[in-house]
């Protein structure tokens, strides 16, 4: 299920009563993403789409942070991780980055984003999978990765699509600023803030368990596709945009900007 050794594994999962714990387990890095976190994620949404038992999913992280996003010294300096985490068979397909978004909204049950501390670039995305977020008054979130010099390629752009006007969107995604948990629930961005947001995540998963899953199926099957019916599109622009980005100048040039390069101009 994971890629660690069983006593320190980097994505932990119990379930009872038919429901779910997903918590990411990095937390020295704030739940950083590199590829063998990547990995993780992908294998535990796997092992729930197969195990017909679960009724809802509640994800969390451990430590400080949900996730503060892609572990860039790990990914970026190995040409060879982002070719694995871009690659797929055809353009509409979810490559590795996008699985761990849209892996969520494809399960058949009910996912619940539990969201503290930073939720940043690749963390955001993860957290834009889950079909209700609730977060905590001290969350900080953010579409961080044109920081970097990139695009959020994660497919995170369906749940923005469905949740946010585009000129709010763009505006995350082109500024990098961070939000707030009040003003992402203004915006929509999150559907509750509350004080304990793993307790409140719980307990809503407690209540949609307790609804039939044929129901539940249902409905989140449809909504998905009545508020995002263009989903692969989707998915291939943000992959082949992407590419583009990273085999341009200006990408390089963005990543030595933000490690202290200030004088460095775009092309």
């Amino acid at each position: 299920m994971t890629s660690q050794s069983p006593q320190q594994p980097l994505v932990k999962m119990s379930i009872d009563s038919g429901i779910a714990h997903v918590s990411l387990n990095r937390p020295e890095k704030h739940n950083a993403l590199d590829m063998a976190m990547f990995v993780a994620i992908d294998d535990v949404i796997k092992t729930i789409g197969r195990n017909s038992s679960i009724r809802a999913v509640v994800v969390s992280g451990n430590g400080p942070s949900f996730c503060s996003g892609l572990d860039v010294k790990s990914v970026l300096s190995d040409s060879k991780s982002a070719i694995k985490l871009l690659w797929k068979w055809l353009p509409g397909n979810a490559n590795l980055a996008q699985r761990v978004c849209v892996g969520w909204r494809r399960l058949k049950v009910p996912v619940i984003m539990a969201l503290h501390g930073k939720c940043w670039g690749g963390g955001m995305q993860i957290a834009l999978g889950g079909d209700y977020r609730i977060a905590a008054r001290d969350c900080s979130l953010a579409v961080m990765e044109a920081r970097w010099g990139l695009i959020p390629d994660m497919g995170g752009t369906l749940a923005l699509r469905e949740c946010l006007g585009a000129d709010q969107a763009m505006l995350l995604a082109m500024t990098a600023a961070p939000l707030r948990a009040r003003q992402a629930r203004k915006l929509g961005l999150v559907t509750e803030v509350v004080d304990q947001p793993i307790a409140a995540a719980m307990a809503l998963a407690e209540q949609l368990a307790a609804r039939s899953p044929d129901t539940n199926r249902a409905i989140k099957a449809v909504y998905h596709r009545a508020w995002c019916p263009a989903e692969r599109r989707i998915l291939a622009q943000e992959t082949l945009n992407q590419i583009r980005i990273i085999a341009g100048k200006n990408q390089r040039i963005a990543v030595r900007r933000e490690q202290g390069q200030h004088d460095l101009q775009f092309k």
